[in-house]
């Protein structure tokens, strides 16, 4: 029998920064599907996911998507993909899609680089529902 988590989209982050948070706290709000799945980078979780495709395990400016047994994203692409699965208004992301990735991955870049600037760090406490939805808490 498979894990929940093979089913599901999962969300790497930054378990320690304030923006990353706020952006995992705003997913969940909007999960009504109940597609995702959360892990920090800095879990074992995370760092066993870095380590099998020969990412970086140090730093953790980079957000990733990964459909295990599919295929993983970054930056931009990934936040593009969480969007349109989210569906709705989101779809709009789609527009996204016509900027090229060396661009838009710039743009990710600038934001990450000034990330720890733009909130405090906070950490944000999972309600019991959302609880569920993280891997290793």
């Amino acid at each position: 029998m498979s894990e929940i988590w093979e089913q599901k989209h999962i969300v790497f982050f930054d378990g320690e920064c304030g923006v990353c948070n706020f952006w995992v706290q705003w997913i969940l709000e909007r999960d009504k599907k109940d597609q995702f799945m959360f892990s920090s980078l800095q879990s074992d979780f995370g760092q066993k996911f870095l380590s099998e495709r020969g990412l970086e395990t140090k730093q953790f400016n980079t957000l990733y998507l990964w459909k295990p047994h599919r295929y993983y994203l970054v930056k931009s692409k990934a936040v593009l993909k969480i969007a349109t699965l989210l569906g709705g208004i989101y779809n709009i992301s789609v527009i996204g899609k016509l900027i090229p990735a060396f661009i838009s991955d710039k743009v990710y870049d600038k934001i990450s680089e000034n990330r720890m600037k733009l909130s405090a760090q906070k950490c944000f406490l999972p309600d019991q529902h959302q609880k569920k939805k993280f891997i290793e808490v």
